[in-house]
């Protein structure tokens, strides 16, 4: 009877490029901006519903302003 001690050493590492880290960054800037510009559209809408009186005025409102009545 033969006894073999294996061992198995496994080494992973992982280097990030500076073109996956501009990318990464890039990825981010327009996700962030996208949300700002998504979030200002809200607000612009909440608020001319509120200065319009609700949003069957609103809706009202904006019919007149795009017919040209």
């Amino acid at each position: 009877m033969t006894m073999t001690n294996t061992s198995v050493e496994t080494k992973v590492q992982e280097q990030a490029t500076v073109e996956t880290e501009i990318s990464r960054i890039t990825v981010i800037a327009i996700t962030a901006g996208s949300a700002a510009i998504g979030a200002w559209g809200l607000a612009c809408f909440i608020g001319g519903m509120v200065a319009s009186g609700g949003p069957l005025a609103f809706i009202g409102s904006w019919f007149r302003a795009v017919s040209g009545m």
